[in-house]
């Protein structure tokens, strides 16, 4: 497999100092799944007038762990359409040339950061090859999960003075703020949370959060904040790693919100790295907008008042509706902690989920069905009910329904779907697809929203009514009433703040 990577992960790569810790990662991947790095003549041309000498030279002396496409494929019609549209500087052509090997089938992926690449590459169907950084680790992961041996220690609770400020994770931090180590030094005693690569202690996410009150100062921002009690994204950066810590952390975030009952969370964030930029697009897919300024740093804001909205369920996460439909749906004790981590069990060990992948640390996760009818809907709620037996099995999470995924055309778009927040590898996930011509899979995507503080299993299930005897286990999607809804949510002692009705 040939793997064409874009001019600025080169530049990256070949940098004297380190500039983006996320490409170290990329490349570690590409040699482990024995891709061939390529690279096209127009970005050799667009390093070679770097001002810098020493790139220029250090990735002049570097070329031969590429390979060079020697002849450039001559712009296709439908590129050059695109090119027309699309292009208004010497860097869009680039890209477009890029772009066009791919097109040409020169190559069999493009690896880019840029989204206006991404755009050209929707229109001219050909989205599927062409990745982001995490998107092509995720691929990785699906493809291969032989070889993945990354372990992370997933987040937890450390005081600033156990974490190392020397550790390279801050470089980025202390360019961008003056005066970082001081303030570091300062929060010896309090807590940030943080993933770190378990093989050699290095930091991987670092997040700090603050509560601030109603008669908080924000004199620096403007416009002016309104008096509120709010949450503040302190500190946050997390390395491209593939495996989704960022929506890692915003669970995080969110139910401190929740259990600080705050009316807005906020953040102050800088846009000039590419860290950053994905950052703030992580952020406002899930409903922060841009409010003003604080200095040189841009502020973000989202509402976090209770409200429900099915156009814009992102935007009100972790809130949902009762007032929809409720299922519970089973789902094997094997799959249960691998999809809902946050819902371990008591006797299970957190030792056996030290490992990170995609599917653990998404908000949004898959669950892959042949069930008979009925099916949820947009917005409907479904319990997940962990099987084993009269005694062992318990209700444990709530789910939220993006999306019902039905009439997948062929075994790509089915991989396509499920490759991001399944627990199955892609070869696990090519069995179900072909089990039966007659009764393809359907895919249920849907937002990890709440795990039961207290777990409650069939025996008490059937005491309830909810459940008729030891032989009515939830099968498929079996529709339960609000009153029995309630029943639960009081059984298992929820705290129902993110209900709204």
């Amino acid at each position: 497999m040939k793997a064409l990577l874009d001019t600025n992960i080169i530049i990256h790569r070949e940098a004297g100092k380190i500039v983006n810790q996320d490409i170290g990662i990329l490349f570690r991947w590409l040699d482990r799944a024995k891709y061939v790095k390529c690279i096209h003549p127009a970005t050799i041309q667009e390093i070679q007038k770097n001002p810098n000498k020493e790139t220029v030279r250090s990735f002049m002396a570097k070329l031969d762990s590429y390979e060079q496409i020697q002849i450039p494929t001559p712009l296709r019609n439908e590129v050059k359409e695109v090119s027309k549209k699309f292009d208004t500087n010497v860097n869009d052509l680039i890209d477009s040339k890029l772009l066009n090997e791919v097109f040409a089938e020169r190559v069999d992926l493009l690896i880019s950061e840029d989204k206006k690449i991404h755009t050209k590459a929707e229109k001219l169907g050909i989205s599927e090859k062409v990745f982001t950084i995490d998107s092509f680790l995720e691929k990785v992961f699906s493809e291969h999960p032989d070889l993945v041996d990354y372990k992370v220690l997933n987040v937890r609770k450390k005081n600033f003075g156990y974490i190392d400020l020397n550790d390279e994770f801050f470089l980025s931090l202390k360019g961008d703020y003056p005066g970082f180590e001081n303030w570091f030094i300062k929060k010896t005693d309090e807590v940030a949370y943080v993933t770190e690569n378990k093989s050699n202690g290095k930091l991987l996410s670092f997040l700090y959060l603050k509560v601030e009150g109603k008669d908080e100062n924000y004199n620096d921002v403007m416009p002016h904040f309104k008096p509120k009690k709010r949450l503040k994204i302190g500190t946050f950066k997390v390395i491209n790693n593939g495996f989704r810590l960022g929506e890692r952390f915003l669970k995080v975030i969110f139910d401190n919100a929740l259990i600080n009952r705050v009316e807005e969370i906020y953040v102050t964030i800088f846009d000039h790295r590419d860290e950053q930029l994905r950052l703030i697009e992580l952020l406002e897919k899930w409903g922060f907008f841009y409010w003003g300024i604080k200095g040189g740093e841009k502020v973000y804001v989202r509402n976090f008042n209770p409200s429900f909205n099915m156009d814009r369920m992102e935007y009100c996460y972790p809130y949902i509706s009762r007032k929809k439909g409720i299922y519970m749906v089973p789902i094997y004790e094997s799959y249960h902690t691998e999809l809902l981590p946050d819902s371990i069990l008591n006797n299970e060990s957190p030792l056996e989920f030290v490992e990170d992948f995609p599917h653990r640390n998404g908000i949004s996760k898959v669950y892959i069905s042949n069930a008979k009818l009925p099916h949820p809907n947009k917005g409907d709620l479904i319990l997940f009910y962990r099987t084993g037996g009269y005694y062992k099995s318990v209700i444990t999470t709530i789910g939220l329904v993006e999306s019902v995924i039905y009439n997948i055309k062929t075994e790509d778009d089915f991989l396509k779907h499920c490759r991001k927040g399944s627990v199955f590898p892609e070869k696990e996930l090519k069995q179900m697809w072909n089990y039966s011509t007659f009764a393809r899979p359907f895919v249920v995507r849907f937002m990890y929203v709440y795990s039961f503080p207290h777990r409650i299993n069939m025996k008490r299930l059937i005491e309830l009514g909810i459940l008729k005897d030891v032989n009515d286990a939830p099968r498929g999607f079996r529709p339960i009433s609000e009153d029995q809804f309630n029943i639960i949510l009081k059984e298992t002692r929820s705290d129902e703040s993110f209900i709204v009705d």
